[in-house]
Parts: structure tokens; sequence; C-alpha cells
């Protein structure tokens, strides 16, 4: 058994060096840049431009790896994000940084596509839930413990940045030893927003609207806490806290939904994050345990949203189509994260640092009323014909590959 599992380990070990740089780099740029004085409109750039880069990876990187192969696919994608890590220590420009972080999306998406591949060839109809789970557990490890790394570090210096490009060359090693067959090659990824809009108009507003509100906090939530004056391993904190809440509740949430009506979930939780949002800004916490206690609330919800529109969605569709529909709704959230750095920027800089969750408010709210709308206009789906909620793995690092590999789908067509 244990030596089934020693392939898939070795490219787990790659994913975790992986997203430990992209964690880690991830956060030291806006803290970075904040000290040097861009502006936020700049920093918030860096969120959008990071998430085009990604979009933009899921789409096309499949292409280059049927040319080039998975190996080498892979070893171009970790050396081009070592190479940017390290050029955006050298050079302390907004213009370029915003432009780099481009590509860095880009080879992060291609990155994380490659191994999921490899995962989804190695695991069998009797592991895959293990293998799934494993992958999950990683990915937030790895995110918040590339985050820590800068509570150890000074953001002022450039050895965080040569950290972040260490950990990027380090997840070659376990890819390019691997003895593993060379997987299938990746399929394309497609959005088709008619078909998505006609099975869940619900999941379809939803993941846009969350990927608005956790791409203005995943982008900005560093630089709040920076401006009300937080100590760098308390941002660090903060920062992974949010994510690994979400994470821990996204299970307890997901059961409630499977006991009603999900729409119910997903609006309560949504209307219950934009008031924590709105207590913040009007509350403005500054000392590091009320600051800490409160991001790691809104949190507890924000990061369980978009797992339950996905269920919900999938709830209304065929099993067969399971990547199809997740994989699209997936794009849609990377979408939205495009816009929620901007609007984000927008407001901080019109108000105070706090109006960054005036902006997860908006897009949660507008969730929240749009699905009590939703919900007066279709009936619910008989519980006793849907699945059971599962868990997704952390969207900042998922691709629809990673989607390959849950075991809902398991259908005739990927065996």
């Amino acid at each position: 058994m244990f030596a089934s599992f020693g392939p898939i380990l070795a490219l787990l070990r790659g994913t975790a060096f992986l997203l430990a740089g992209s964690g880690l780099h991830g956060l030291l740029l806006p803290l970075r840049g904040q000290a040097e004085g861009f502006s936020t409109a700049s920093l918030g750039l860096l969120g959008t431009a990071w998430a085009a880069g990604f979009v933009g990876g899921c789409l096309f990187a499949p292409r280059l790896v049927r040319r080039v192969g998975h190996v080498r696919a892979f070893g171009a994608f970790a050396a081009s994000a070592a190479i940017i890590a390290l050029m955006t220590g050298l050079v302390i420009e907004p213009t370029v940084w915003i432009v780099l972080r481009i590509f860095t999306g880009f080879a992060m998406a291609g990155g994380f596509m490659v191994i999921e591949s490899w995962l989804n060839e190695r695991a069998t109809n009797e592991n895959r839930g293990t293998v799934f789970g494993l992958y999950m557990m990683v990915t937030y490890a790895s995110i918040m413990g590339g985050q820590i790394v800068i509570a150890f570090g000074d953001v002022r210096s450039d050895k965080l940045f040569m950290v972040a490009g260490i950990f990027f060359c380090l997840s070659l090693i376990p890819t390019a030893v691997s003895t593993a067959v060379t997987p299938k090659p990746l399929q394309e990824v497609s959005l088709d927003l008619k078909g998505l809009f006609a099975n869940s108009p619900v999941s379809v507003i939803a993941c846009l609207l969350v990927g608005v509100a956790n791409g203005a906090w995943g982008t900005l939530g560093a630089v709040f806490g920076a401006q009300i004056g937080v100590s760098t391993t308390t941002i660090a904190l903060m920062m992974s806290l949010t994510v690994v809440a979400g994470a821990a509740m996204q299970m307890p949430i997901g059961r409630i939904s499977d006991m009603t009506d999900r729409r119910n979930v997903l609006a309560g939780a949504a209307f219950i994050t934009a008031v924590i949002g709105i207590a913040i800004f009007f509350i403005q916490p500054r000392s590091d345990v009320v600051v800490l206690a409160m991001t790691a609330a809104y949190g507890a919800l924000a990061y369980t949203l978009y797992s339950i529109a996905v269920a919900h969605a999938n709830d209304h569709a065929d099993a067969a189509n399971f990547v199809k529909v997740s994989g699209g709704l997936l794009l849609l959230y990377g979408f939205g994260t495009m816009i929620g750095p901007v609007l984000g920027a927008v407001l901080m800089d019109q108000l105070r640092p706090d109006a960054i969750f005036l902006a997860t408010a908006l897009a949660h709210l507008g969730l929240a009323a749009y699905t009590l709308v939703r919900i007066k206009a279709r009936a619910p789906v008989p519980i006793a014909g849907r699945e059971s909620f599962q868990t997704l793995p952390s969207e900042r690092a998922a691709t629809p590959e990673a989607l390959r590999l849950d075991p809902r789908s398991e259908t005739p067509q990927n065996r």
C-alpha cells in the first residue's frame, strides 16, 4: 500500500514547494510595495495581473504541455516562477511588478495543472478520495507555511525574494527525478457561460462575486494590515488564518447545506460575512488580537461560499458534467478575482484601510440579495436527489485539472 503511494507523495512534495513559493511571494510583494510607498491602486493591480495570468494559464497552458511534454513544461513553469521572484527583488518598480505578476500567474496555473494531471493519472478508484484529501491538506498547509516565512524575515531586504526563488526551484526536484509514467495530455478548458447560467444562475453569479470579494481580500489584506500598523508576523497570521478558518468550516457549513436548500445557506452565509465586514469597517480594530479574531471570523464564512456554490451547481447538473461545470465556475471565479483588487484599492484610497471590507461586503450583499430572488423563482433540488457536500481545495491554487482528481469526477470518460 505504502509503495503505491511513493510516486504520489513525491509529486505532493513538488506541489508543497510550489505552493509555499507562491504563498510567500504573493504576500511579500504587497508588503514590500507598501513599504516602498507604492500606491494602493498599483498594489491592487498586482492581484488583477496575477488572476489574469492564472486564468490565461488554465486556458492556454495545456497547449504548451502537449508540445513539449509534462516534465519539460513543468521545468519551464517552475524556473520561470523562480526567475520572476528574483527579478522582483532586483527591480523594485510597480509597473514592472504588475507585468511580471501576469507571467507568475500563468506559470502557477501551468505548474499546478501538470502536477494535478500527474496525480490524477496515479490515482485509482480505490485511493482517489485519499489522494484528493492529501492534495487539499498539502494545498492549505503549504500556502500557510509560505506566508508564515514572512514573519522570520525583513520585507525590506532581498532575502525573502531569494527564499521564494529557492522554493520554486525545489519544486522541480521531485518531478524531475520521479519515475511516474508521463500522464495523458492535458484536456482543453472551455467556458460555456450560457450553459452554466442555464444550469444554475445562482452559482454563476455566486462564483463571480465570491471571486470579487476573495480577490480583494487576498491581494489587499496584507496592505490593510500594514496600513493599520500591525506587525508583519500578525499580517502573516491574519492572511493564513482567514483561509484556514474557511477550510475548517467548509465541511460543517456544507453538511448544513445538505439538510436544506443550499441557496438558503449560501444567502445566509454571504449576509453574515457582509455584516462581519461592515462591523470591521466601523469598529476599526487595531489590536493584534482583535484583528486576528475578526478576520478569522470573516474568513470562516467567506471561504466556504465558493464550495457551496459549486455544490449547488452540481446538484442541477448530470454527474458526467461535474468537471465541465466546476471548471467553468472556477474560471468565472478567476474573472471575479481580477475585479476585486481594483474595487478594493479604489475604496481604500477614497476612505481608509478598513474600506477593503466595504468592497467585500458589496459583493457578499449582492450575492445574498440575488440568491434570495432566485429562491422564489426556482424550486430546490430534492435532498434525496443530490450528492452529499464535498470540500474543495483552495481556489487560489486549484485548476480544472484538480477537479478531475475529485472523486466526483469518476465517470467512464475519466477512467
